[in-house]
């Protein structure tokens, strides 16, 4: 019988877009301007979900904000094929790092999960940064989570991992 796991899923402000980003809605948002917040949200990961966690940042912090995780951590790639152009800015930010630690072995009669994936932005969600369910569900195979698992959404935002991850215990994928 296999056993149960508990997860964390992260997807905190960006390191320095916090105030710039979420300010008017959170108090609390331009804390996430610091490296230290970063610091210590990684700290609570390793510490309260060691079966495993995963973590959203821009490419810009990845940088800063790897070297304060644990040393057995990995990092996949989320690039989006169609992405918000800025003017001025160039090349373009077509890609967010997901560091992830732990999850469920899997053995070679499964399928292979590959540490990066190509997919889309969430369009119109009311929330900057909000994540498609084709992210989800491949945060969720990084983590081998199963039906039964817990899933901690420690940034819920919108509810859009959280729903997500109902339709994967399901086996609905979009």
């Amino acid at each position: 019988m296999r056993r149960r796991m508990r997860v964390a899923y992260a997807d905190p402000p960006y390191l320095g877009k916090g105030k710039r980003h979420y300010g008017r809605h959170h108090a609390q948002a331009a804390r996430w301007d610091q490296v230290e917040a970063h610091g210590k949200l990684i700290h609570r990961l390793a510490d309260q979900f060691p079966d495993g966690w995963a973590l959203s940042l821009s490419s810009t912090s990845l940088q800063a904000i790897l070297p304060l995780c644990p040393p057995w951590v990995r990092v996949g790639a989320w690039v989006k094929p169609f992405a918000v152009w800025k003017k001025g800015v160039n090349p373009t930010y077509g890609w967010e790092p997901v560091i992830f630690a732990g999850g469920r072995r899997r053995d070679l009669s499964e399928r292979v999960v590959r540490d990066w994936l190509s997919c889309s932005i969430a369009m119109k969600t009311g929330l900057v940064g909000a994540k498609p369910a084709a992210f989800a569900f491949w945060v969720f195979d990084l983590l081998g989570l199963q039906p039964g698992d817990v899933l901690v959404d420690l940034f819920p935002g919108t509810g859009a991992i959280g729903r997500a991850f109902k339709d994967y215990c399901a086996g609905r994928r979009s």
